[in-house]
């Protein structure tokens, strides 16, 4: 695997070419880098091309060469470092999630904490995944991204949840068409109840939990619980319950 410059591009704006396809194949995921340590972003790079369906195919290495390498190739994803020069990670985001076909961003970061995670994902980003992760997990986040999922992470998510609940401190005028019931479900599950729980706390089966989750998530088009909460949060819809 090799990283060359193509003709008519600065060094930032180099353009992995894998040694045998110069071009990602028509089905493949694609993918920018924006990180300001070359040598972690070419490590990542290197990385992401000995996966079979995901073709990194240009690198930044501030925020303003980020925004103009997505303008110019349109990325599925862009993995974007925190602490960028020019405009930050955030900054950065902000930005792109304004422009018509934006792809899916996932924030890179040395700063593992549920802070920053959650202000990333109110910005506008589809994931978060920290430096020291396995690349088993990065090749998981960018797929899962793609496929309309949230990724924040296995272990991070609970931490996420709970910070989530202390923002979401007043109730909506909306109900997005939920009853009662199916609001108490979205109220526990903002306060990171797990499904046992919430039955006990209802006085309902584990089972009835499932099925009024599965209704809430039709109804909100959201598709996991992080969603579920990301969404409850953003239009302060809670009932005040647990």
């Amino acid at each position: 695997m090799s990283f060359d410059v193509r003709p008519g591009l600065p060094p930032s704006l180099s353009v992995p070419v894998p040694s045998l396809a110069a071009a990602p194949l028509p089905d493949a995921i694609t993918v920018v880098l924006a990180d300001a340590q070359v040598l972690f972003r070419q490590a990542l790079g290197s990385l992401l091309m000995t996966q079979p369906g995901i073709r990194v195919v240009g690198q930044a290495t501030d925020g303003g060469e980020a925004l103009r390498l997505v303008r110019l190739l349109r990325p599925a994803v862009l993995l974007l470092e925190y602490d960028l020069p020019v405009f930050d990670g955030l900054e950065t985001l902000a930005q792109i999630v304004q422009m018509e076909d934006a792809p899916h961003v996932i924030m890179i970061t040395s700063r593992a904490n549920d802070s920053d995670a959650l202000e990333a994902l109110q910005v506008g980003a589809r994931g978060v995944v920290a430096k020291d992760s396995s690349a088993d997990l990065l090749f998981k986040s960018v797929r899962m991204v793609v496929a309309g999922q949230y990724w924040a992470g296995r272990d991070s998510i609970a931490g996420l949840i709970r910070r989530i609940r202390t923002h979401a401190d007043g109730p909506g005028a909306k109900t997005f068409g939920l009853t009662r019931r199916e609001l108490d479900l979205v109220d526990a599950v903002v306060a990171g109840c797990a499904n046992n729980d919430i039955a006990t706390q209802l006085k309902i089966s584990p089972k009835t939990v499932k099925h009024h989750l599965t209704r809430i998530f039709a109804k909100l088009r959201v598709s996991n619980r992080l969603e579920l909460a990301l969404f409850a949060m953003h239009h302060q819809l809670r009932a005040p319950r647990f």
